[in-house]
């Protein structure tokens, strides 16, 4: 039983107090004093996806099972969300559903009620990325011309995505937004294509107003940017739209021209820089080892196609007033449920965690069952955390669940605390704005693991199955 059925269990189940409370009955509510753990378990054999379990209560018995010991005294980096990139093709699919369907898709998405998994954070792409149905930028011209004064930039091609947004943010006004272009337009680039290609110097000044003009341009439609990265995968120049920008280009950008053109206009969106993958946190070191860059710098991002997540740290370590940020991870085609759910649960949910990054992103909303749209040239296997059949019908596929076993429990503004591992526990631990400790765990044994949850001197015997991913809350 899904959660999103729960509302009928509970409504033929456990009708308390007079009122319908999801996922806890109000009897369970007035009980729970600190005593009690609440959670939800996904398998990874999909026999269970997010669903409520039995509290467990607190007890002081002694017993022989390994601890997961929390300690709200050790605190670290504040989380700004979860989420996903809410691509032009995921804006396109979604818009195919009936409007009573898509309506109730996006509550369910980004609302905050006992029906939604409450999803606080979304990555844009500046212009097209390849998972839009075609290659644009915001000032595209015939071949050979050029308009150094951007006087032809228009958001017009994002116009439903813009539409979607306004909506999102009807929903949670609260929701953050990072952008990241895949590539400049072509007129800037040496090579002038949509692949590929190099950033011209002489068009750097040039490029920097185009993001002042983007985030100025959403900001006038109501959409606030909270961060941009200069590009995405800057050194992967092989994806359709794409652009190579080595970290000696992307620092003397930085701090010669996007960095100024912010502080002038007074553009408070941040600038985090990379992201691309954990191999080469260099990249970003090399970056802020430049002071002149480094004043204009929030942080910087990563990706997990290649590397270890704790690279993060690497940066942190190195200078640890700059913030890190997770922002994609892709599930194919070719991935099973319980591969997907696993791997990523441990490392792009509990490790980016661990590893100080503010928040942890999935990568494509949503797409068909051919997995489109995309550019030609694109991704032609990127699963969508929804796919969209026609219009009444969805699915939700592995990322919706890795993302809501954090999104729905824990909210912006929590802080991550300390929390110990085991041989096949991977755990984080939050503390929530309204004071309630938060504990993800992925059992990476193929076999049920027995443990206590310990906390404040009190200790709860839990199980989570094999190959499972659950999350408590007390």
């Amino acid at each position: 039983m899904e959660f999103h059925n729960l509302y009928s269990f509970f409504k033929g189940t456990a009708l308390l107090c007079g009122v319908v409370l999801f996922p806890l009955s109000c009897a369970s509510i007035a009980q729970n004093k600190g005593n009690e753990v609440n959670y939800w378990l996904t398998k990874g054999d999909e026999s269970v996806k997010l669903q409520f379990q039995a509290p467990v209560k607190f007890a002081n018995t002694a017993n022989s099972l390994q601890n997961i010991e929390i300690d709200d005294t050790q605190k670290f980096q504040y989380i700004d969300g979860f989420g996903y990139t809410l691509t032009g093709g995921s804006v396109e699919v979604i818009n195919r559903l009936s409007p009573t369907k898509r309506k109730a898709l996006l509550n369910e998405l980004f609302g905050n009620d006992q029906n939604s998994i409450s999803i606080s954070y979304l990555r844009l792409s500046i212009g097209a990325s390849d998972l839009d149905g075609e290659v644009f930028s915001y000032d595209d011209l015939p071949e050979g011309q050029t308009d150094v004064s951007l006087s032809k930039f228009s958001l017009a091609k994002d116009k439903a995505l813009i539409a979607m947004l306004k909506e999102i943010l009807s929903i949670n006004p609260k929701i953050k937004i990072i952008a990241a272009p895949w590539s400049a337009p072509v007129w800037m680039k040496d090579n002038g294509k949509s692949k590929g290609g190099s950033l011209k110097p002489e068009f750097y000044n040039t490029y920097a107003q185009y993001f002042v003009k983007y985030i100025q341009g959403m900001q006038k439609e109501g959409i606030t940017i909270d961060a941009i990265t200069p590009q995405n995968e800057p050194l992967h120049p092989g994806n359709n739209p794409s652009l190579y920008m080595p970290s000696d280009k992307q620092r003397d950008f930085i701090k010669g021209h996007l960095g100024p053109a912010f502080k002038a206009n007074n553009i408070k969106t941040k600038i985090v820089v990379y992201d691309h993958n954990c191999n080469k946190p260099e990249y970003a070191l090399d970056i802020l080892k430049d002071p002149e860059a480094y004043q204009y710098i929030d942080g910087s991002a990563f990706h997990l196609y290649e590397g270890d997540i704790s690279a993060l740290s690497t940066v942190h370590n190195a200078f640890p007033d700059k913030n890190l940020y997770f922002t994609e991870q892709w599930t194919g085609s070719k991935g099973t449920f319980n591969e997907d759910l696993n791997w990523h649960t441990k490392n792009v949910i509990i490790g980016a965690m661990r590893n100080w990054s503010k928040i942890s992103l999935e990568w494509n909303l949503a797409n068909d069952p051919e997995y489109k749209p995309h550019t030609d040239g694109g991704c032609t296997e990127c699963k969508g955390a929804i796919t969209i059949s026609d219009s009444e019908n969805f699915t939700r596929n592995v990322a919706y669940y890795i993302i809501a076993h954090a999104s729905k429990f824990v909210p912006a503004g929590s802080q991550r605390i300390a929390s110990s591992q085991s041989k096949y526990l991977s755990t984080a631990a939050f503390k929530t704005p309204a004071g309630k400790i938060v504990l993800i765990v992925q059992n990476d044994n193929k076999a049920v693991e027995n443990f206590n949850i310990k906390f404040a001197g009190k200790t709860a015997a839990v199980a989570i199955p094999g190959s499972s991913a659950a999350t408590y809350i007390f």
